[in-house]
């Protein structure tokens, strides 16, 4: 037998912790399990009133009730009995089943639906442990095994009252595991808003500095009061017609409504680009590149930074600039001005699709400021997009510690 098997402990403790850990069925932890639901009833949706969770609103340990949903008072007297209590657990039985939330005193005597409730635990840390507990792979995987149906997932109550569960002998260890849960789930909370109020400035600045004016912005540098010039694209490109002659001359790309990625990073290690890519086009590091064809008149377009030379299908016009033109700022036009927006529908000529061919892309009649005000403007937005991937990565970073702890804490 390893250590793990004769101490019934996790790998990572808290110091001063050496106990093995006790089994308990989670029905001895709760004086009730049930479902948390009234038959056929159906419920009448009204503009306030009580609460009513549902399973989508339960997700990585919390309730998000962004569109908030209320029931009148006939249906939420229908389910007295079935009323939610502050402490109490509950965990999404169809769907996305296994996921958990933790009733607080918000959702006190809420009604639900499509949800086990765990109520009235007999221990009051209980339940805010399990909730982290049920997000660890050891859960996971036995909640797994206790899937019903094909397409769409279910989990029985009664299975759950029989479920074990495995906890800290001494209730100081469960409380010392819920804060530094507690503490991490803040700060991604707190992070996601960073990162939300950041796209939304970026979507602002974007809204107001890309619109359809005419002469001028709705917003702009005080420095900077001359009237914007509308001509065409032309003069500023420079088509690049240089093609692969060997397979695999370069790494095969994809140029995406998120960026341009190595296109095994994209799908996850594999390319599914043709066997061979003779004849591809290339894309020298900073050069334009983006696909002709559109289903929703939405073309996105991306610059090569990634990598020295690489290949895109010939469905993707490759191009760079003139000096007489911020590439930045032209991208950014591109990708969020209303002049190509119009422009696009206008190609639309029957059918689904939209082709954005590179000799139509040099008709667009675009309006641009002058160099330096588009300088100004590319390295605001830059910046933005910077502090945006910024709080991306720590973010990133906060939710691989949460999840190496949750592998290594629980068992």
């Amino acid at each position: 037998m390893n250590r793990r098997e004769v101490k019934r402990a996790p790998v990572l403790r808290f110091k001063g912790f050496t106990n093995d850990w006790e089994q308990h069925s989670l029905e001895n932890l709760y004086n009730k399990i049930g479902n948390a639901f009234v038959g056929k009833a159906t419920p009448f949706f009204t503009n306030h009133g009580h609460f009513y969770l549902e399973s989508n609103n339960i997700k990585d340990g919390r309730i998000n009730l962004k569109d908030q949903k209320f029931i009148n008072d006939v249906f939420y007297i229908k389910q007295r009995d079935k009323w939610l209590h502050t402490n109490d657990l509950v965990m999404v039985q169809s769907g996305d089943v296994g996921q958990t939330s933790v009733i607080t005193q918000k959702y006190n005597n809420c009604a639900a639906h499509a949800l086990i409730m765990f109520r009235k635990p007999k221990n009051e840390y209980i339940s805010n442990f399990l909730n982290s507990y049920f997000q660890s792979d050891v859960a996971i995987s036995k909640i797994d095994k206790l899937k019903i149906g094909n397409t769409v997932y279910h989990l029985l109550a009664s299975d759950m009252k029989t479920f074990k569960v495995t906890l800290p002998k001494h209730n100081s260890e469960a409380q010392k595991i819920i804060h530094i849960f507690n503490h991490l789930n803040r700060l991604q909370v707190l992070q996601q808003r960073k990162l939300e109020l950041l796209k939304a400035s970026k979507k602002a600045v974007l809204q107001n500095i890309f619109t359809d004016t005419k002469r001028v912005p709705t917003i702009r540098f005080n420095t900077f009061s001359e009237n914007w010039n509308q001509k065409r694209l032309k003069p500023f490109l420079i088509k690049y017609n240089k093609k692969t002659t060997v397979n695999n001359q370069y790494p095969v790309l994809t140029s995406s409504r998120q960026g341009l990625f190595f296109q095994k990073d994209y799908y996850d290690g594999n390319q599914i680009a043709s066997k061979n890519n003779i004849g591809y086009n290339i894309v020298p590091r900073n050069y334009f590149t983006y696909r002709h064809m559109s289903d929703d008149l939405i073309f996105h377009f991306n610059i090569n930074t990634i990598c020295d030379y690489g290949i895109v299908s010939t469905l993707y016009p490759v191009f760079t600039t003139t000096s007489e033109i911020d590439s930045q700022w032209l991208l950014y036009y591109l990708n969020h001005s209303v002049d190509i927006k119009k422009y696009a529908l206008l190609q639309k000529q029957g059918g689904s699709r939209t082709y954005m061919y590179f000799s139509k892309l040099e008709s667009l009649k675009a309006h641009i400021p002058a160099l330096a005000e588009q300088k100004k403007i590319s390295s605001l937005i830059f910046k933005i997009d910077e502090q945006i991937y910024f709080q991306q990565k720590k973010l990133k970073y906060l939710q691989k510690s949460k999840r190496f702890l949750l592998q290594n804490m629980f068992i």
